[in-house]
């Protein structure tokens, strides 16, 4: 028997240890479908964990390239928890919005490990113009060594399920801005982004985005079109992700755990010793 209550769902499990079996409750991270539309044409479907979806569809529009400023979203429409159509959201875009809406309907479909499946290379990239983000900010190592231990402080779900990512902003020294959990590690970052765009605080110039997993292209791409600096992870990056950041400018940082770190581009925004 399984009961769901919004982003965490409580199940029956059977329990190992030690040769002792025992019957217990447990917490489960909720995944579910996501359809955005606007008007007859879908614009992609998602896996998600409900919660902060207007901030993932706002996200998810701009990051890939269908918005580009506040005032192109006239509206989104979110149905009743229990309603029939509860995981569809209704966009509704300006006329000079509609036409590339249109064109993107049925392009995207996303799982909640992949990110966006399918997606063209980074010439398709190139082509939309994504800018290389500000680089006058300059941040301190310290600051950035303690944003690790920021970001699971404040992963509530987390801490009930053990499954869910995170992506969480934070201010050049360190305050932590918004975090928003997701077992899709690029829904986590949509929602962050969405919440930047619904707020009117796009570009992020002088921010981090810190992520829980691996900085994947699909999370470095997102990180660039909101204008932000420095993407973090605790894990590695893929081989693609440094290749993209590399070429757009953005700096690039992994394995960030305890007093260690590892820069994979753009350095020169990070108060480091130059290496003799």
């Amino acid at each position: 028997m399984t009961q769901k209550s919004g982003s965490i769902e409580l199940t029956q499990i059977t329990q190992w240890e030690e040769g002792k079996v025992s019957r217990a409750e447990d917490f489960l991270a909720a995944e579910e479908p996501l359809e955005m539309r606007a008007g007859r044409y879908s614009l992609g479907v998602t896996l998600r964990t409900p919660g902060n979806d207007e901030e993932l569809v706002a996200g998810f529009l701009f990051t890939e390239g269908i918005l580009s400023r506040r005032e192109h979203l006239l509206s989104l429409r979110l149905p009743g928890k229990d309603a029939p159509e509860r995981n569809l959201v209704r966009v509704t875009l300006d006329s000079n919005r509609r036409l590339k809406a249109r064109s993107a309907a049925r392009r995207f479909s996303a799982g909640s490990a992949c990110g966006v499946c399918g997606k063209a290379s980074i010439a398709q990239l190139r082509r939309r113009g994504l800018r290389r983000p500000e680089s006058a900010t300059q941040f301190d190592p310290e600051v950035l060594c303690q944003l690790p231990d920021k970001l699971r402080a404040a992963q509530a779900v987390f801490g009930r399920t053990g499954g869910l990512h995170a992506a969480a902003l934070f201010s050049a020294g360190g305050e932590l801005l918004v975090l928003r959990e997701d077992i899709g590690r690029h829904n986590a970052v949509d929602k962050v982004i969405g919440w930047a765009f619904l707020e009117g605080r796009l570009p992020l110039g002088g921010h981090t985005m810190l992520v829980s997993g691996r900085g994947g292209f699909e999370i470095v791409q997102k990180t660039i079109a909101a204008g932000i600096p420095l993407l973090a992870s605790v894990s590695a990056p893929s081989s693609l992700a440094v290749q993209l950041a590399r070429e757009l400018g953005l700096t690039l940082v992994g394995f960030l755990r305890g007093q260690r770190f590892v820069i994979y581009s753009e350095e020169v925004r990070i108060a480091v010793s130059t290496l003799n």
